[in-house]
């Protein structure tokens, strides 16, 4: 299993993109590897690289390759994200997407096709790196599909499914077979039954299904910051991605999670990511858990939501956090010993039925059953009421115990 880290320049955050400074890097990523991380995600911004449609900066994509080979001297893997897009509360969307030149970025063919170009210029730069573990279309970006965006670019279920099929066939085109191609989306498309990319897009698309697990979504305003539906949020939420796979070895990873200080109290941070990391690690088919995030927003740095500037593992000025010092711990710890557990019991979710997203989300019941269910031991599978018939899907996922929600014992 690989554990690594969302990598958030200690100065500058990423508009340090702007001002690149190869010295501050390498001692943010020898940080970072002296914690025990074995890969970083990268994420350079979308406007900086492609500031035109016309235009790709060489000088960008330079830059990202230098970043790329002062992690290999670290001993760090990196996946390299594309469209940056949305980070902590702000978009980074190119001007030639928005106000007078505004376009939809999902529907309109001429941004689509200049969207894959940079995909594709994007991947040819690090293919040929060692370390590259793969390239990820871009952050959340279901996130500018629909509502709560203040300003959505709409597209439909099937279009979603296009648009997705044609990026990550543009990365597939430049990098080698073993790294990695995925996309990413946050939890509306698990719980909101009105996000047009959806479960069914997590698992068609991309080599491994992507799970962002946040527990200011109400799960720990429902459960408390280190209640059980907080700490196995994370865990939780891998197994209900995976309850869409059709291919019972594909693996999941949860790219994304952290321990958010607006409803985990900061002295809970470090228990927290403790429980959150156990538990999450007892999933057989899980690749790998990449914590948000290596270093602290400075507070130089206006206008970030409170949370955004304690996410960090390490201060902003090189100081290692009780977090990061327990995520080390944890880190080495899990991987000394043998954390997978087989969980042969499964509850069945109905997805048969008109709002089964939302039926499923951190405050619902299907979720506290999935918890009595789990009590002190590892949580159960999750299966699809249209596919609980499956018995050859079953057989391949290991689940001879199927429970209902309403089956408590």
């Amino acid at each position: 299993m690989r554990f690594g880290v969302n990598y958030t320049p200690s100065a500058g955050w990423f508009h340090s993109w702007l001002d690149f400074d190869p010295r501050a890097v390498r001692d943010d990523l020898a940080a970072i590897a002296g914690l025990g991380a074995d890969h970083i995600r990268l994420m350079p911004l979308w406007p900086h690289v492609q500031p035109n449609r016309g235009l790709i900066r060489p000088r960008a994509l330079r830059d990202v390759v230098t970043v790329v080979d002062i992690a290999a001297d670290c001993g760090l893997d990196v996946n390299v994200d594309g469209l940056q897009g949305h980070l902590s509360s702000f978009d980074f969307v190119p001007a030639w997407l928005s106000s007078w030149h505004r376009r939809n970025m999902f529907t309109d063919p001429d941004v689509v096709t200049s969207t894959a170009h940079y995909l594709r210029s994007l991947a040819a730069a690090v293919a040929d790196r060692p370390n590259l573990l793969g390239l990820t279309v871009g952050n959340e970006t279901n996130q500018f599909a629909a509502a709560p965006h203040p300003f959505p670019h709409p597209v439909t279920e099937e279009g979603a499914g296009v648009w997705l099929a044609r990026l990550t066939a543009a990365l597939r085109e430049q990098v080698p077979p073993s790294a990695l191609v995925t996309h990413a989306m946050y939890d509306a498309a698990w719980y909101d039954d009105t996000q047009p990319f959806g479960p069914a897009h997590a698992v068609a698309h991309g080599d491994e299904t992507v799970v962002h697990s946040w527990v200011f979504n109400g799960a720990a305003q429902a459960h408390g910051g280190l209640g059980a539906g907080s700490v196995r949020h994370a865990e939780y939420l891998c197994r209900l991605a995976a309850a869409w796979h059709t291919d019972a070895a594909r693996p999941v990873w949860l790219q994304e999670v952290g321990a958010p200080t607006n409803v985990v109290a900061e002295r809970d941070a470090p228990d927290f990511l403790e429980a959150t990391l156990h538990h999450v690690a007892r999933i057989p088919e899980l690749s790998g858990i990449t914590w948000w995030c290596s270093h602290d927003v400075s507070r130089e740095l206006l206008d970030f939501p409170e949370l955004e500037y304690d996410l960090g593992l390490i201060a902003s000025d090189g100081r290692v956090k009780p977090t990061g010092e327990r995520f080390a711990e944890t880190i080495a710890q899990i991987r000394k010993e043998s954390h997978t557990v087989e969980q042969s019991m499964a509850l069945v979710l109905d997805d048969t039925v008109p709002g089964y997203r939302a039926a499923a989300g951190p405050t619902r019941d299907f979720y506290r059953s999935w918890l009595e269910l789990a009590g002190d031991g590892a949580g159960p599978q999750i299966v699809l009421a249209s596919r609980a018939g499956d018995t050859e899907l079953l057989r391949e996922r290991g689940i001879s115990d199927l429970r209902r929600p309403t089956e408590r014992r």
